[in-house]
């Protein structure tokens, strides 16, 4: 099958029709074997009957609900285990991603031979509410994932190769990262396309203030992982080493102090000074964070994945 469009959703009854016709109209001028799988997040209007009927009336439609609202993260993890495409494209379901830019996102995976491609609404019609923490984030995630030439990291607007799919783990609220995965996975070649971003025309957005807070919580998370996630005793082992070092330095300190005014009867006691608090927090803090690195260690050793690696091809 030459491509799997992924659409998750959450209570887009009225925008699934006409998307569908859309998607139709513009598969129509070229001769590709196609499927678009609807993954419903527990809508609580009618958006499931409605991606039936639609089944009914395009067999290249395929539908997933999920009993309850897990969050588009979890919709995109399973529906990319159902594609069957040689190219996997997603888009949002609220008409505001445009099915045009599909040729040329399938042309940039096939013949340029990208393992990614993004998104960049470039002119965006959200309000400034939600366009300036998304510019802050876009770079953030660019600073810490060293991915620079991508403007919008969390456009839901992408073109995957097949495999690269198959080979993350989205969750949690991780497809705002998905390339940041896929860099960390081994899918070095991710570029950008700019693309059309339309007003939204039915409903209201679905999300919050509070994802990006939860979204830079996520890219930490992401961040360490993927680099300490199988060695985490190089994180914690170094700093609790580096801090419990400071902390006897700051004792070797107070030694020498002490030994120097041993017949000063008017030095001010150790346990007076702030130095020797600070040492004691730094020794305190050094053990925890080895015996933390450690723990981990004996965690990750047990894993069933720790020997799993990603294989490019074997021959």
């Amino acid at each position: 099958m030459d491509i799997s469009i992924v659409i998750p959703l959450f209570n887009e009854e009225e925008s699934l029709p006409e998307l569908a016709d859309w998607i139709n109209r513009v598969m129509e001028k070229h001769n590709w074997t196609f499927e678009a799988i609807f993954v419903d997040d527990g809508s609580l209007d009618r958006s499931w009957e409605v991606i039936q009927n639609l089944r009914k009336k395009y067999n290249w439609v395929r539908g997933i609900s999920f009993r309850r609202n897990y969050g588009k993260s979890a919709a995109l993890n399973e529906g990319f285990k159902a594609t069957q495409g040689d190219v996997v494209i997603t888009m949002d379901a609220d008409l505001q991603d445009s099915p045009e830019e599909i040729p040329e996102l399938y042309r940039l995976i096939k013949e340029e031979r990208y393992d990614l491609i993004s998104g960049y609404k470039k002119k965006r019609y959200d309000p400034l509410s939600k366009t300036i923490p998304t510019r802050l984030f876009n770079w953030t995630t660019r600073r810490m994932s060293g991915i620079n030439n991508l403007h919008d990291f969390n456009c839901g607007l992408k073109s995957y190769r097949g495999d690269v799919v198959k080979n993350i783990e989205v969750y949690g609220e991780m497809h705002r990262y998905i390339p940041v995965l896929a860099k960390w996975a081994g899918y070095k070649k991710i570029g950008e396309l700019v693309v059309h971003h339309q007003p939204r025309k039915y409903g209201v957005t679905k999300f919050g203030f509070e994802r990006f807070i939860n979204g830079f919580l996520d890219l930490l998370t992401i961040t360490f992982v993927s680099r300490f996630g199988k060695r985490p005793m190089h994180f914690f082992g170094t700093v609790g080493s580096l801090s419990f070092f400071v902390g006897m330095i700051f004792t070797l300190i107070l030694f020498i102090e002490k030994f120097n005014n041993i017949h000063n009867p008017h030095a001010r006691d150790i346990v007076n000074k702030p130095m020797f608090y600070l040492a004691l927090v730094a020794i305190i803090i050094g053990v925890q964070l080895f015996m933390a690195g450690f723990l981990g260690e004996l965690v990750s050793r047990s894993a069933p994945e720790r020997n799993v690696y990603q294989v490019k091809e074997r021959v």
